[in-house]
Order: structure tokens, then sequence, then C-alpha cells
């Protein structure tokens, strides 16, 4: 278990997001996993789907739009600083203008 680590530079191995998932652009996103229920993950522009786990995140760096399709909510706009709640099950899109990190609780 990693007990403190600087998440703003942490190196992620990013991957290609299935193609079944990218709707615009030619995405990557990976995660380092800090603790079993906590990690940094990241996202480079494009467009891509997910569907979601319980987890409740901040955003460190980027600009994104995070848009849901089931259940249909009011999209938000995700930059630094910006907190959210997302339940398993939801349907998401997000919409990465500028490479996004973020810092997750999942469960």
């Amino acid at each position: 278990m990693i007990l403190a680590q600087d998440a703003a530079s942490l190196a992620i191995p990013l991957e290609p997001l299935p193609s079944g998932q990218v709707l615009s652009g030619s995405p990557l996103a990976g995660f380092i996993e800090l603790t079993e229920t906590t990690g940094v993950w990241e996202h480079t522009p494009g467009t891509s789907t997910d569907v979601e786990a319980d987890e409740v995140f901040v955003v460190l760096s980027g600009s994104a739009t995070l848009s849901f399709t089931d259940p249909p909510l009011d999209p938000v706009e995700l930059r630094a600083g910006a907190v959210v709640r997302l339940t398993e099950g939801m349907h998401t899109v997000w919409t990465v203008r500028e490479t996004l990190r973020k810092v997750y609780v999942a469960g």
C-alpha cells in the first residue's frame, strides 16, 4: 500500500480504449491503484462512453464534460477542483478537451 504519493506527477500507463467505447478521437486512458479502492485515473482528449461503478472523484487537472445517458441528468463541467459522485450502473459520456486526471475512491 502506498502511504503518500504526488497524484499530479504519477506516470500512468495509458492504453487505447476499446473501439466500442470511443465516440470520437483516439483517446487513451489508464490508472494507478493506490489502495484497493483508491487510485489516479487519466483520459486523453476524445469522447468515450462508460458504465460507472460507485465512486467519488476529485479532478486534479484537465477539462471535460461528463454527460449522463442513463439516468438522464444534466451534464457536469469538469475542471481542477470539481468533486463528483457517480453511482453504479450510470451510463456516461466523457468528452475530454484537455487531458483529464482525477483521484477516485470507489465503493
